[in-house]
């Protein structure tokens, strides 16, 4: 039985994203295709390597965290020391974000400010010329 591929193309419109792309992660050693003269072939381990590689950068994670945890991958071993640092890193950008919205939360307000602050100004010199 032989091994299902996937062509660079074929990656690249599944997952919505560039074959620059896939070629970058290829070249920080994330994905691993077989070559066969010009062409990659990609594997379906490759196919889901990029898959998690996506996931993680939707997540947030940078390319070495999503590295280190898709190194940990081990179905054998119940994948215990993997979803542990998986939960920890979850945390630590969930945290992240809660900060994140806090301080958008904080520059909405100032803008608000600022803006009702203008109009008044506005207001004021529209009544002063109309004075005149």
């Amino acid at each position: 039985m032989t091994e299902q591929h996937f062509t660079i193309s074929e990656l690249a419109g599944e997952f919505g994203i560039t074959t620059r792309a896939i070629r970058f992660y290829e070249e920080k050693g994330l994905i691993n295709p077989r070559r066969a003269g010009q062409q990659r072939h990609y594997s379906a381990s490759d196919r889901v390597r990029l898959k998690l590689i996506l996931r993680g950068k939707r997540l947030g994670f940078t390319l070495d965290e999503s590295r280190d945890l898709i190194e940990m991958y081990d179905p054998g071993h119940g994948n215990v020391e993997q979803l542990n640092l998986l939960l920890k890193k979850i945390d630590a950008r969930e945290a992240t974000l809660q900060r994140q919205l806090r301080d958008i939360a904080g520059m909405q307000r100032d803008l608000q400010e600022v803006r009702q602050r203008c109009q008044q100004a506005l207001e004021t010199q529209r009544k002063q010329s109309s004075k005149l």
